[in-house]
């Protein structure tokens, strides 16, 4: 893989997209007076275009990455997204509310790790140790997840009880998800990324006085500061939508183009349309199956008990 290969990657799925958010930011900012539909349009259309795609081929990692052989490849990602999965669902089924933190922490640590992985690619040197890069993984993860929660309870509060209102009465939803909207849970996590933040970049910038980089550090606090932005400005589900699909889905297709010999060549000959024809056909099964099983959980999911009779759902009351 050559540097220009890398570079191009990096422009085409990193940056670039990067100034197309921050070019969304007015967007964003208006978001929060919208009706919490727009945000479920945006997370939809983004799910749709490129986010249930992104994934799809992590089957073939092990296989293009490592060299193993194709069924190992399968079967060792496949093993991991089953007990993944599995775990997703029983806790939901057992400890709804619990699931829903679990499920917060898990895309906090994956999208951090993509992120830090993504500035590996583009060569900064500012991230040396595992701890620092470890830092940069709890800030970059904890930006869509914590962010939101700090400028957006409500509308945060009105996912978590959907979420949990699946498996429990709207009712027992509610009670269920109150510890995660206190004052204390709260104030704590605006510490730990506040805390975190200046950590690593103050971390970064002793390194650059060190040495280090400074173009690289420089466009890891430039990103770091957009991210705080977009997700303090925007709506919660609006922002996660934008974010998912042309932030880290994009980098994480951009990582996996560079694994596929037959793309990467495409991108050494300037061919964007090729790699990404080249990934599209790669994707599109698992891509088709993703949908079909979303689907299928969707009709299978409980929706809680039905309210006793008399009863009063919110919303029905006389003002």
């Amino acid at each position: 893989m050559t540097a220009r290969v890398r570079s191009r990657v990096d422009r085409w799925f990193a940056r670039r997209p990067a100034l197309a958010l921050a070019a969304l930011l007015p967007v964003g900012a208006v978001t929060p007076f919208l009706p919490v539909e727009v945000g479920v349009a945006a997370f939809a259309l983004g799910t749709l275009v490129v986010g249930m795609a992104h994934g799809a081929i992590d089957h073939l990692v092990p296989l293009r990455a490592a060299g193993v052989s194709a069924r190992r490849s399968f079967a060792a990602v496949g093993g991991v997204y089953a007990v993944l999965g599995g775990a997703v669902v029983v806790g939901f089924a057992l400890a709804p509310a619990a699931a829903f933190v679990g499920f917060v922490a898990l895309t906090w640590l994956h999208w951090g790790q993509g992120d830090v992985a993504t500035l590996a690619l583009a060569g900064v040197d500012h991230l040396p140790a595992t701890v620092e890069r470890g830092l940069a993984a709890v800030v970059r993860g904890g930006l869509p997840m914590a962010v939101p929660l700090l400028a957006h309870p409500d509308e945060y509060r009105l996912v978590a009880e959907w979420t949990v209102g699946l498996f429990l009465a709207e009712s027992a939803a509610s009670a269920a998800v109150d510890p995660i909207f206190s004052p204390a849970v709260r104030t704590a996590t605006a510490g730990v990324m506040i805390g975190a933040t200046l950590a690593s970049t103050g971390a970064g910038y002793v390194r650059v006085r060190a040495g280090a980089d400074r173009r690289g550090w420089l466009r890891d606090a430039a990103e770091v500061a957009l991210l705080w932005a977009w997700f303090l400005l925007a709506a919660p589900v609006f922002a996660i939508g934008v974010y998912f699909a042309l932030w880290h889905s994009l980098r994480h297709v951009g990582r996996l183009v560079l694994l596929d010999p037959t793309a990467a060549s495409a991108v050494e000959a300037g061919d964007l349309r090729g790699a990404l024809s080249r990934f599209a056909r790669d994707a599109a099964p698992l891509t088709l199956g993703g949908f079909l099983v979303v689907a299928a959980v969707g009709l299978a999911v409980p929706r809680g008990p039905a309210p006793a009779a008399g009863a009063v759902a919110p919303g029905d009351a006389p003002a």
